[in-house]
């Protein structure tokens, strides 16, 4: 049957973009035709505007695949805030002690340990990635239905229109639709938590370090922005965060420090407070017959360590070599959308982030309390690992997206 269009993409925000214009790039798959649904139309971010608050701290592994999509470029330096290290305590000791954790890029030999960057930057400079821009139909509109035939998949648009494919990519977030309608379950559990957001000054400068404090009700981070100022991500009990939420700037920038337990001297509030609820959510699979899923859309993780969207860019990465395999290979466009191409990526893909979420989820529940036992039990740790080189970079090289079963494209090749 003669399909509207090979691959269709549901959800048009980092993960869902990236697809777009890695497989719009790959050679290989140059005569697929690819179209991207999002209802909400990407607009470019003001020149002159206020950080917003939805940031990521990308990875090395993020900045490559972000390259290759043709995307870094539209990310000049004044965006992007480079940090050289990290500082991770436990709430019983203080951030310089032998019992904290303290990373440096210079223990890597990479320049850096990261990116801070806005969300919204990143997502628009994606959609202009020359790939994306020539190959890639926007869609504008949201899903309502999906209908898997033999042949193709039929996907409703909330417009009236209705096209057809050969393979659906669901990128539209942890709340999915189109792994709804798909049939796929997910497995998790609410953690009881909310993290509360915002931008501060600080009195003491941030050195292009991230600092993490783990308290009982959980972390508090601090990401370093390029203007000098930090991007909070405070984690606390869900009654605990609302209250936090409601508080004056003055009265929350009080109980921050109290928190940070003064790291950085005093602090100002200097943007809104936002707070999400936290949850650990993994799809039983990742595809189907005509389908696959990536991003929050498969697993969502705490945001602790500040995986979420790196683990979605090799999500992106590993699919778009999966398929692009199986083509120099010889599979026919209609091949590449069966199960048992698509189970390659699920195999790939899958295990190394069930690895991702069970070290994530066990870190939060280990740090998330106040019990003495586990309290002496972090700090041995935090001891062990700072005095173990091997040890220490195992988890930078984990951090930088440089361990593991990692894309071509994601290892620099």
């Amino acid at each position: 049957m003669q399909t509207d269009f090979d691959i269709v993409i549901i959800g048009g925000g980092m993960v869902g973009t990236c697809v777009a214009a890695l497989l719009a790039q790959e050679p290989v798959l140059s005569d697929i035709r690819i179209a991207l649904v999002e209802p909400h139309a990407p607009t470019m971010p003001p020149v002159n505007s206020d950080v917003d608050l939805r940031v990521s701290a990308l990875s090395r592994a993020s900045e490559r695949i972000l390259r290759r999509a043709q995307a870094w470029q539209h990310l000049p330096s004044p965006q992007r805030s480079a940090y050289e290290g990290m500082t991770v305590w436990d709430a019983a000791v203080q951030s310089n002690s032998r019992s904290a954790l303290h990373f440096s890029a210079a223990e890597t030999g990479e320049p850096n340990l990261g990116y801070i960057l806005e969300n919204r930057r990143v997502q628009w400079a994606l959609i202009e990635a020359a790939p994306l821009r020539e190959r890639v139909t926007l869609l504008g509109a949201q899903l309502q239905s999906l209908e898997f035939d033999d042949d193709c998949v039929r996907v409703g648009l909330s417009d009236g229109r209705a096209v057809r494919a050969r393979l659906v990519i669901g990128a539209d977030g942890a709340h999915s639709v189109s792994r709804e309608l798909s049939g796929i379950a997910t497995t998790g559990w609410s953690y009881r938590q909310s993290a509360v957001v915002t931008h501060v000054r600080t009195e003491k400068p941030h050195m292009r370090t991230a600092w993490q404090r783990f308290t009982a009700g959980g972390p508090v981070a601090f990401l370093p922005l390029p203007d000098g100022r930090s991007s909070i991500v405070w984690t606390n009990p869900t009654e605990r965060a609302e209250q936090l939420a409601k508080l004056s700037p003055d009265e929350f920038a009080r109980e921050l420090e109290i928190a940070a337990d003064h790291v950085l001297g005093a602090i100002e509030v200097t943007a809104p407070r936002a707070q999400f609820p936290l949850q650990l959510a993994h799809a039983r699979d990742y595809t189907r017959q005509r389908f696959a899923l990536v991003g929050d859309a498969a697993h969502a993780v705490h945001p602790l360590a500040g995986q979420g969207v790196n683990l979605g860019f090799m999500d992106c990465a590993a699919l778009v070599e999966t398929l692009a395999a199986a083509r120099a290979n010889g599979a026919s466009l209609e091949e590449l959308s069966e199960v048992r191409v698509l189970r390659r990526y699920e195999r790939w893909r899958k295990s190394e982030n069930a690895l991702a979420l069970g070290l994530i989820d066990g870190i939060s529940k280990l740090f998330s309390n106040d019990s003495a036992v586990l309290g002496g039990i972090r700090r041995a740790g935090f001891a062990a690992v700072e005095r173990t080189p091997l040890a220490k970079r195992f988890f930078i090289l984990r951090a930088l997206g440089l361990a593991g079963e990692r894309p071509k494209m994601a290892a620099g090749l």
